[in-house]
């Protein structure tokens, strides 16, 4: 089925980790396993990374609506790269 994604925009400041729930993103394609659902981090976040909250520091491409509704995704603004502030979208 259609896949439909709902995101509500996260910003963080320098230091900043914020955990993913469903009230940041959640999808849903139709079906009656949403939790079979991934998510591809692309382009990943230039300034932070997205980690599993179990696994901190270490940056993750992709994470499931399962990790999302348990929650265990975070993302991270750890200014490597020298900014402020950062958005995930």
């Amino acid at each position: 089925g259609d896949i439909v994604l709902l995101a509500k925009p996260v910003t963080l400041t320098e230091g900043d980790r914020v955990t993913l729930t469903t009230d940041v993103p959640v999808a849903t394609d139709g079906t009656s396993k949403p939790e079979k659902l991934l998510y591809a981090v692309s382009p990943p976040p230039v300034h932070g990374q997205i980690e599993h909250i179990n696994y901190p520091g270490v940056p993750i491409s992709s994470y499931s609506q399962s990790d999302v509704v348990a929650p265990k995704v975070s993302d991270v603004l750890n200014n490597s790269h020298g900014a402020s502030k950062e958005s995930l979208r």
